[in-house]
């Protein structure tokens, strides 16, 4: 434990998607497996006030915190690798440093003065960044800037890492600079130029980088690590090469091998150790040596874009390695599903999980997926959207109310089984309107559910204006769907589940977002087992029949 939190930037160069993210996230992991406190945030430069209006397709999924932020899906990889929960202040955009910039304008709080981005938008940004450094509860923050150095948005954050390492003094603030080393195969070779006009333009805006980590498809040669560090003007040793990896999982490894960690500690005057990361390594034994293989199908409408499921996607890694089986998922477009094709897109699936989204687009195809996993036995996880599309499916095919609807689909159906939630209905506002954070769920006596968590009360993660109409409840439940979780505060349905089917749950909420490496989600590792027992019961029925 420090006395002084300290503070590690981490930016990017040349180009964007370099893996900041995972970075940030293998070197906290590393920190935090030596007994530092640490947490990371995410500063982000788009003008919007969070991703929560952001198009799936154009930014990935968007990451909700326990106490109701909308954030990037950086803080997902945060939360899975250090198995500690974010919030608001991990996750800070531009658009919100001109809001609360503008806002003390209105209040007064400038009076006198000419609001300009030097110095009143990078204070804000100065303070935002030791929030959580302030809070006594961390002694290390990393903070990774979103963007590529050079970029006109990324300005004003990188003037304020320049200002707040002169503020910090000496070894209490570095910067970390991930860039890309390519590879021409036509002429055999790795390329440094990139690296080296990156470190320049980042030394144009007044900052040395103190660590350079280099993405590459190859092995850095020693003589190229030395060029390295002379033309960009770091320590050998602080040349780190970041090869590409079979999983985000290995980058730790790969980062403690390279003595990232020693590096780093070492520039900020702190105590090195040995990190212990044997249960992490535990975890990817199992995931790297499973027993059984199953597939899984996702039914969704952003499936072209797998960030757009990314919580879900790792949440069946954790859960396929707790099963100790390897999960395949099989991404299928909901526009292309319909009652004449089901059967051929999902009959080979050992389960079907279908997606949250939002709108009517390829609603009808997730329908009929819910109507054939439920009359055929397949193993069903609906989450938001889908726990809603299970609830339409069953009022119109079991309850036979043909215009059963939600709507949001339609909003003038006589029979809305899903309806906007009362207190959603004069709100005009699109942006952190949502019912979104942890919100408590009362679990049924003898329901799945309960037997899954082995708790009476939860507590999970909410993203939606919609909810299943309680004055449908009684109907529905005397026809077989059973209401298993229920807030106990406004009485919402939170969960249904189908008692006499081998399993059949959906979630109004998403578990994905709480699932880590350290704690799989219990629904998510349930619904992996019972994808198992299906796909052994099939295998048990074809070896029977040959």
């Amino acid at each position: 434990m420090t006395t002084t939190t300290k503070y590690i930037f981490v930016t990017g160069g040349v180009t964007s998607s370099l893996g900041k993210g995972i970075i940030a996230a293998s070197l906290a992991k590393l920190l935090q497996a030596q007994g530092y406190r640490v947490a990371i945030q995410k500063l982000d430069p788009y003008i919007n006030v969070d991703p929560g209006t952001l198009n799936p397709y154009e930014h990935g999924e968007c990451y909700v915190t326990e106490d109701g932020a909308e954030t990037d899906l950086d803080l997902g990889h945060y939360e899975r690798f250090l198995n500690v929960p974010t919030s608001q202040a991990n996750n800070v955009t531009t658009g919100r440093i001109y809001q609360s910039v503008i806002q003390k304008e209105r209040r007064g709080e400038f009076l006198g003065k000419t609001v300009q981005v030097v110095p009143h938008i990078t204070d804000e940004i100065k303070h935002r960044v030791q929030l959580l450094g302030n809070s006594g509860d961390y002694d290390i923050v990393i903070t990774e800037i979103g963007g590529t150095v050079g970029d006109i948005e990324s300005l004003p954050y990188i003037e304020a890492v320049r200002q707040l390492r002169w503020d910090l003094g000496d070894n209490n603030g570095i910067v970390i600079h991930l860039t890309l080393v390519p590879y021409l195969s036509a002429a055999g070779e790795l390329k440094t130029k990139p690296t080296q006009h990156s470190v320049k333009t980042l030394m144009e805006s007044g900052i040395q980088a103190d660590v350079l980590v280099c993405r590459t498809e190859h092995d850095l040669p020693e003589d190229l690590r030395r060029k390295l560090a002379l033309f960009c003007n770091v320590r050998e040793e602080a040349v780190i090469q970041s090869i590409d990896a079979s999983t985000i999982y290995d980058v730790p490894n790969l980062m403690l091998e390279q003595g990232l960690d020693k590096v780093v500690l070492k520039k900020l005057a702190l105590k090195s150790t040995t990190p212990d990361i044997s249960k992490w390594n535990q975890f990817l034994a199992r995931h790297k040596n499973p027993k059984s293989e199953i597939t899984i199908g996702l039914i969704g409408k952003y499936v072209e874009l797998q960030d757009s499921y990314k919580s879900i996607l790792e949440a069946f890694i954790h859960a396929g390695a707790e099963n100790e089986v390897k999960v395949n998922i099989e991404s299928v477009h909901s526009e292309y599903i319909n009652s004449d094709n089901a059967k051929l897109k999902l009959s080979h699936l050992d389960g079907v999980l279908v997606a949250p989204g939002f709108g009517e687009r390829g609603i009808e195809g997730k329908i009929d997926a819910v109507k054939y996993v439920r009359e055929n036995n397949v193993p069903f996880f609906g989450i938001c959207l889908g726990m809603q599309m299970a609830v339409i499916e069953f009022a119109r095919n079991v309850l036979n109310i043909a215009d059963a609807d939600s709507t949001e689909m339609n909003p003038d159906t006589k029979n809305p089984v899903i309806d906007l939630m009362e207190e959603q209905k004069n709100i005009t506002d699109k942006g952190g309107t949502m019912r979104l954070g942890a919100w408590a769920c009362d679990l049924k006596i003898g329901s799945k559910v309960r037997d899954i968590y082995k708790a009476e009360t939860i507590n999970e993660r909410h993203r939606h204006r919609y909810e299943f109409n309680g004055s449908y409840k009684v109907q529905i439940e005397e026809a077989g769907m059973v209401a298993t979780g229920l807030n106990p505060e406004t009485g919402l349905v939170e969960i249904v589940e189908i008692p006499e089917h081998p399993w059949f749950v959906g979630v109004q909420y998403h578990p994905e977002y709480k699932s880590t490496v350290a704690n799989p989600h219990p629904l998510f590792v349930a619904f992996v087992k019972a994808a198992l027992n299906n796909h052994k019961r099939k295998k048990g029925v074809s070896m029977a029949q040959s």
